[in-house]
């Protein structure tokens, strides 16, 4: 078993993504076979790195290398080794002693590592029922899931375990594939990310390894060209693009039996996985004159706490072609502005607003880094927001530094001088 000490290095790695991913909730679904790994001492202790850095874990796993080991030993064929098919009674009978093994082995590794856990019922099953013609038995699939129950035992610290069994109404069991189970836990719970953790190292695409790519890539593949990706990971693969199509902003694949791989894979600009993404900008537009009371309105309740300078009417509807937008089903939550100024690489970033009851949904860091890209596309080298209140967010969560007023452009300079504001200057350098 590799045993590694830990360098300040990478601890200043991870600590950076921590105001990212505070109180987000994480979906692990676990492949039989990398419970089995040897390396799964480290995945548990990955999983208790998670939880101490207040990142919350949900735990999937699946049977199949149990199940297969079982029917070996016991010489007892099965109908389908993953809950894709058809499940007879001998299947369910070795399914559920399959998954008492593994479940036991992931109770005993997060109990080493320090983390409390549960087992629960709040998933309930049903019946997949007959797919062309063929009766699946007791396959099955999520009816509905007790989701306040599972908030609760993430909020009283408790990780929760899923096998891949659960339960119908009248106490039926019923064989429910793992991945399947994953994902929707993820979309339920609104998760941040779903991880697929297997024995296999990512997507493969025609035999080219890919790292990152967009759900717009991944969906026309698995609908036209299935074939291409590996057989392994193509269900892996699919149930990801559902997730994220779901409102999951990001779903990786990675191997598990890679020690620190859990940990490199979130903390780490490359990975040693595939990340399937979604697009979190799609809600983001340029700002039109039918937007001008929306902003103007959303501006006016940030300047009641003196968040933001006054703006009046008249002065963002001269800026409005400055200003961006963010939109929920037709309804304007949040906005930002981007002033260019003549002759000098940076751009100013203000006006970054986000309409109440939708803060701490993630919606103000992606109007930032939004911000950051259209900024770069218009020939901007450097970022600059001026701020008295949300300086801490700029600095600690959109990773600005601290600035001064020579980082401004000099008419800058003078107007912030002339507004006895007082605010503190952060900078952002863009990369190339």
């Amino acid at each position: 078993m590799k045993e590694e000490s830990i360098k300040p290095t990478d601890l200043r790695g991870i600590l950076k993504y921590v105001p990212l991913f505070r109180n987000d909730i994480f979906v692990v679904a676990l492949d039989g076979m990398v419970v089995e790994d040897e390396n799964f001492y480290n995945l548990a202790r990955d999983i208790a790195v998670l939880r101490s850095l207040s990142i919350y874990v949900i735990i999937v796993h699946g049977i199949g290398s149990q199940l297969k080991s079982l029917s070996a030993k016991t010489g007892l064929p099965v109908s389908d080794i993953f809950g894709l098919g058809p499940v007879d009674r001998e299947t369910l009978d070795l399914a559920l002693k399959a998954s008492a093994e593994a479940s036991h082995r992931i109770f005993q590794e997060l109990t080493r590592s320090g983390l409390k856990c549960a087992a629960s019922n709040t998933v309930r099953a049903t019946e997949t029922g007959i797919i062309k013609g063929v009766d699946q038995g007791y396959r099955g699939k999520v009816d509905k899931i007790d989701l306040e129950t599972i908030q609760q035992l993430l909020e009283d610290q408790i990780v929760p375990v899923f096998s891949p069994i659960a339960f119908t109404r009248d106490g039926t069991a019923l064989r429910i594939n793992a991945e399947l189970l994953a994902t929707d836990l993820a979309i339920g719970l609104e998760a941040a990310k779903v991880i697929y953790v297997s024995p296999h190292p990512g997507l493969t695409i025609r035999g080219r390894f890919v790292r990152n790519l967009p759900v717009e890539e991944v969906r026309p593949i698995l609908e036209k060209d299935p074939g291409s990706i590996d057989e392994e990971v193509r269900y892996k693969a699919a149930q990801a693009v559902r997730a994220v199509d779901a409102g999951t902003p990001r779903a990786h694949i990675l191997d598990g039996r890679v020690y620190d791989g859990l940990i490199t894979e979130i903390f780490s600009k490359v990975g040693i996985g595939t990340m399937i993404h979604g697009n979190a900008y799609k809600q983001i537009r340029n700002a039109t004159k039918r937007d001008l009371t929306s902003i103007y309105n959303l501006l006016k309740f940030a300047t009641r706490d003196d968040v933001l300078r006054p703006r009046s009417r008249l002065s963002v509807e001269r800026e409005i072609s400055k200003y961006y937008v963010h939109e929920i089903d037709d309804s304007l939550v949040g906005c930002f502005a981007l002033n260019p100024y003549r002759g000098s690489d940076a751009i100013e970033l203000s006006s970054v607003t986000v309409r109440p009851g939708y803060e701490n949904k993630g919606i103000g860091r992606t109007l930032v880094e939004y911000a950051c890209i259209e900024a770069r596309r218009l020939g901007a080298a450097r970022l600059f927001v001026l701020s008295t209140q949300s300086f801490s967010f700029f600095r600690k969560i959109c990773q600005f530094d601290e600035g001064s007023v020579e980082d401004l452009p000099a008419c800058r300079r003078r107007s912030l001088e002339k507004s006895g504001r007082n605010s503190k200057i952060l900078v952002k350098t863009l990369a190339k």
